[in-house]
């Protein structure tokens, strides 16, 4: 394959578990360094980094960052720049996800969802640009197939997703022609850490015309294919989903 991200290096936002991981073991499998940030899971972020450099020498490295503190960006950006010498690609991927039902929502879960799902992707394309801009480079927005059609008490987490396909396509059209934006929406990729029904799980099911859920495998397809292979699509947002939102 000649199509490979050989000498490129990619930051990869919320990278140490499930999705994130995904998303950077498939970019680094063709060929890519890794930048692997993480806030928390520094363990993990760090069991993904050996075994990535244990296939291929030097080839990533883990970046500790609250994305809910602005300042701690251009850091986080220039901090990868001092390890690689070079940022092909951003994918904007940490994301929080919890209920704010309405009566209960506090200022400090809007913070949390808007800050993590909205604000860091845009200070964080916005630190990065100079740098892919010199390289013909790409940002990947991780939305939410949820950013269309609400979600039940989840009304700060689907209206920060909204923001962020917005945010995509308004990207897209003030980098062109030097960077490109585009986006992928999940749908029942991972069912959530706190734990869900199984008729909860079964009703969804019954809305995927496909009838299963879908792999973190699935989204990282997604996210090389709008890096690597889609130089003419940029302001696009990609459901995998399995289909459910063609009933929605």
């Amino acid at each position: 394959m000649t199509n490979r991200l050989d000498g490129k290096c990619m930051l990869i936002t919320g990278a140490a578990r499930r999705i994130g991981a995904a998303i950077a073991t498939r970019l680094h499998d063709s060929g890519a360094t890794i930048a692997v940030h993480y806030r928390n899971s520094a363990d993990d972020a760090q069991a993904l980094v050996n075994n990535l450099n244990a296939l291929r020498a030097d080839s990533a490295r883990a970046f500790q960052a609250d994305l809910l503190n602005t300042a701690q960006l251009p850091t986080l950006i220039n901090d990868v720049l001092a390890w690689s010498g070079r940022l092909d690609g951003l994918v904007n991927n940490a994301s929080s996800f919890f209920p704010t039902p309405i009566g209960e929502i506090s200022e400090q879960d809007w913070d949390a969802l808007v800050g993590s799902n909205l604000k860091a992707p845009l200070f964080l394309a916005q630190a990065a640009h100079p740098e892919l801009a010199k390289h013909g480079g790409s940002i990947i927005n991780i939305v939410d197939i949820h950013a269309q059609r609400p979600l039940r008490d989840h009304s700060v987490y689907g209206s920060a997703k909204a923001g962020l396909a917005m945010l995509t396509r308004s990207l897209a059209k003030d980098l062109a022609p030097d960077v490109r934006v585009n986006g992928v929406s999940p749908g029942a990729i991972l069912w959530p850490e706190n734990g869900m029904s199984d008729a909860v799980k079964d009703t969804i099911i019954e809305q995927i015309p496909l009838a299963r859920p879908g792999k973190p495998e699935d989204i990282a397809g997604c996210v090389l294919y709008l890096v690597r292979d889609a130089s003419y699509v940029t302001g696009q947002i990609i459901a995998v989903d399995g289909g459910r939102s063609i009933g929605w």
